[in-house]
């Protein structure tokens, strides 16, 4: 992992610039929702199984570079399968994984050169799309405008926020020391056949210095 800036160096040269914003979340009181219901329903409302296209923008030292991603996965058995081009169409990895391995099918060498690249990108993936509500026997903190669910994880703490009207998750941190290490946020949830995907990702790892702009363009299936 400490080769991980090296990663992205090399994805800075194979592609351009796009910038991807995001429309905030509008914030209610959750004053008067109660917290394990607000979980409930938003883990009842996502879906279990899905295919999506995206756009997918990595920042790094102040550089950005794009690409398309398609990606299935299949949220109760933690596997997924993904594949990343390039906006003129040259695939650039092909990757799969499961609660205990990730298999690289596909990668420019420039990639394999440089430190852990399978490993680096299924955690991401994993920090996204996977493990999105909390256990119940998470903490909870209930402020005016967000409900708050932390618990041990790992080597740290993780943290789920959920605000907005319709309850949904908006963030996912996690912290080491008390430091935070991670950050996943998620805005303008999409509705298709009565489940939601939010339209737009992002996450940042403090610790290594990066951005991972994630933006929904289709849903598959």
């Amino acid at each position: 992992m400490r080769r991980l800036p090296a990663i992205f160096a090399v994805f800075l040269c194979l592609s351009g610039c796009t910038d991807v914003p995001f429309q905030k979340t509008s914030y209610v009181s959750m004053e008067p929702f109660d917290p394990w219901t607000v979980v409930s329903q938003f883990k009842n409302n996502m879906p279990d199984n899905f295919k999506l296209i995206n756009t997918i923008v990595f920042e790094y030292n102040w550089s950005k570079f794009s690409g398309i991603g398609y990606i299935t996965v299949d949220a109760g058995e933690e596997i997924f399968t993904v594949v990343c081009i390039n906006p003129i169409g040259i695939k650039l990895f092909e990757l799969s994984g499961a609660k205990d391995r990730i298999d690289s099918h596909f990668a420019l060498e420039q990639f394999t050169k440089k430190g852990n690249f399978a490993g680096t990108v299924g955690e991401d993936i994993r920090r996204v799309y996977f493990n999105l509500t909390p256990s119940p026997e998470a903490a909870i903190k209930k402020k005016r405008l967000q409900i708050i669910f932390s618990e041990p994880s790992g080597a740290g703490v993780v943290e789920y926020i959920f605000a907005g009207s319709a309850g949904h998750l908006t963030e996912k941190n996690f912290y080491e020391d008390d430091i935070l290490s991670w950050r996943v946020s998620y805005y303008e949830y999409r509705e298709k056949d009565g489940k939601f995907y939010p339209g737009g990702i992002v996450l940042k790892n403090y610790k290594y210095g990066y951005s991972l702009i994630i933006k929904l363009k289709e849903i598959a299936g």
